[in-house]
C-alpha cells in the first residue's frame, strides 16, 4: 500500500472519531451554547495533514497494537496539535487570517470564541485519553504522562514561549533547533511514543523511537522554513513569507537556503538509518520520512 493511501486511511478514521466524540459532547451538553461546539467543529475538522495522528498509527500497528486502542491517543495529539495553531493565529501571537486554506478560527468567529475553543479541544484531549475503554488504566497514565509533558512548558508551549521571545532577534543555530525540538518536534516524537506505549517492547525501543522523532521533528521544521520561502499561499494554505515578515530567526535566515536543504536532507537520511535499526516493519513510516522534503505544503 503506498503512502498516500495508507495516509488517507489514518486520516479518515482519526477524522471520523474525532467527529463522533465532539457529536457526543454536543448531545451530552445540551445548556452549553451551540456557537462553542460551531467552533470547535471548525477548529478541528479543518482539511489537516493529520500527520501526527498517523505517526501514532503507524508506529502502534507496527508493534501489533489494534487500531481501536490507538484511536484515543490519536485524537488527543490531534486536538492538542490544532488548539495550539488556533491560539498561535490569534492577534496577540502570530496574527494570521489563514489556516489551513480557511479563515482563522478568530476571524470566522472572534477573538474569544477562539481563545476558548481552543481551551476546549485542549481539554478535550485528555478527557478521551482517561475515558477510553479500549485502554487500560496502566497505559492511560502513560498516554497522559507523555502528552502533558509534551505540550507543556517542557514542550510545546514553551518553544512558543521563545519563539515569541525570539522576533526581531537573530539565534544561533543551536538556539533554534532547542526551539523547534520543543514547538514542533515534542509533538510528532510523542506521537511514536504514544503509539509504541502499549507494546512490551515499548522500554527497550523509547531511547531509538526518541531519536527517531527528534530527526524527522526538526526536518520537518526545516523544510517548513524552506516552504516559507519557495511555497506560495494557496498550497501553503497560509500566508507565504510570514515568517520573514515578522522578521523570525529561521533555518535558511541563519544557514542560507542551500545549506538549509542539505542539513534537512542529512537530518531524513539518519532518520532512516535510526528507523532500520529498530526492530519493526514499517514501510508507510519510511516512506513518510522520504516525504518530509517532497511535500508542498
Amino acid at each position: 500500500m503506498g503512502l498516500h493511501t495508507n495516509l488517507k486511511l489514518y486520516q479518515d478514521r482519526v477524522n471520523k472519531a474525532l467527529l463522533t466524540h465532539l457529536t457526543f459532547q454536543q448531545t451530552q451538553q445540551p445548556d452549553t451554547p451551540n456557537t462553542l461546539f460551531l467552533a470547535l467543529h471548525y477548529a478541528t475538522l479543518n482539511p489537516g495533514k493529520r500527520l501526527r495522528p498517523a505517526l501514532v498509527y503507524a508506529m502502534g500497528e507496527a508493534l501489533n497494537i489494534p487500531l481501536e486502542q490507538l484511536d484515543s491517543a490519536a485524537c488527543a495529539i490531534e486536538l492538542i496539535h490544532s488548539y495550539s495553531l488556533v491560539h498561535d493565529d490569534l492577534p496577540a501571537m502570530d496574527n494570521d487570517s489563514l489556516r489551513r486554506g480557511l479563515p482563522t478560527c478568530h476571524i470566522h468567529f472572534n477573538e474569544a470564541m477562539a481563545i476558548l475553543a481552543g481551551d476546549a479541544q485542549q481539554t478535550l484531549a485528555f478527557y478521551l485519553l482517561s475515558h477510553d475503554t479500549h485502554v487500560s488504566d496502566r497505559h492511560k497514565i502513560t498516554l497522559i504522562q507523555l502528552l502533558s509533558k509534551a505540550s507543556g512548558t517542557a514542550g510545546m508551549i514553551g518553544g512558543q514561549v521563545i519563539d515569541i521571545e525570539s522576533e526581531n532577534k537573530t539565534l544561533t543555530v543551536a538556539q533554534l533547533q532547542t526551539l523547534h525540538q520543543l514547538k514542533t518536534g515534542a509533538l510528532l516524537k510523542t506521537a511514536l511514543l504514544m503509539g509504541a506505549c502499549q507494546s512490551p517492547q515499548y522500554s527497550e525501543l523509547t531511547e531509538a523511537i526518541e531519536r527517531f522523532g527528534e530527526l524527522i521533528g526538526l526536518a520537518f521544521q526545516v523544510h517548513d522554513d524552506i516552504l516559507d520561502i519557495e511555497g506560495d499561499t494557496q498550497t501553503l494554505g497560509k500566508p507565504q513569507g510570514s515568517d520573514e515578515r515578522a522578521q523570525k530567526s529561521t533555518y535558511p535566515r541563519l544557514m542560507g537556503l542551500e545549506a538549509s536543504k542539505n542539513h534537512r536532507d542529512t537530518l531524513i537520511s539518519h532518520a532512516l538509518q535510526t528507523l532500520e535499526r529498530l526492530p519493526i516493519d514499517s514501510s508507510f513510516l519510511q516512506q513518510l520520512t522520504l516525504y518530509i522534503a517532497q511535500r508542498k505544503h
